[in-house]
């Protein structure tokens, strides 16, 4: 009987335990995040940290090295930004430099997790290819000291890494009537 009530109490400590761990990392973020607002302004409906979207975009997102406007700009994680960063592309500039909508890069009159619009994004990569950027940061009112290593950017419009559609039997399609392509019919049954 005591043995039951201590490995009842035991669970229940390490279930509360659980549910505060889990559940504080949330509750402690009282500010806006990179993630939720760039799924919001995108519509790329991925979840998870920053860094994960490039990875996760693979199935369901075409991806590319070419800013467009409407993508997500995928930045990998580094050790002054461990968990990435996202942001929505919303002007071509030119072959190297675009603007951007993102959320919780640069902290504005003290304050974490503000929205800040038509930011300034300059290519630094060696070969042109977006692979490396420097960002507007507003407490320098400069583009900021390092360059940051982009994965590349995800595309609204769908993906072309799923599989091809199944292209229907001439006999399924709406516009066929018994009699019509008889000979493709046969043709495609072996006949």
């Amino acid at each position: 009987m005591l043995y039951r009530r201590f490995l009842a109490a035991a669970i229940a400590s390490v279930m509360t335990l659980t549910g505060l761990l889990v559940s504080t990392p949330a509750a402690a973020q009282s500010y806006l995040q990179c993630v939720p607002f760039a799924r919001a302004e995108s519509g790329i409906d991925i979840r998870g940290n920053a860094k994960t979207w490039w990875a996760q975009a693979a199935n369901d997102y075409a991806r590319g090295d070419e800013p467009r406007e409407g993508a997500v700009m995928a930045f990998a994680g580094t050790r002054g930004m461990p968990m990435g960063h996202v942001a929505v592309v919303k002007k071509i500039i030119s072959d190297r430099e675009i603007r951007i909508d993102h959320a919780n890069w640069s902290p504005i009159n003290g304050r974490r997790g503000q929205i800040e619009r038509n930011v300034r994004v300059v290519d630094v990569s060696d070969a042109g290819d977006w692979s490396m950027v420097r960002v507007w940061y507003a407490p320098i009112g400069d583009l900021g000291l390092r360059a940051n290593p982009v994965q590349g950017f995800i595309y609204a419009g769908g993906a072309p890494n799923k599989a091809p559609s199944f292209k229907a039997p001439v006999w399924a399609q709406n516009d066929w009537k018994p009699g019509n392509g008889l000979e493709v019919v046969a043709a495609s049954l072996g006949q």
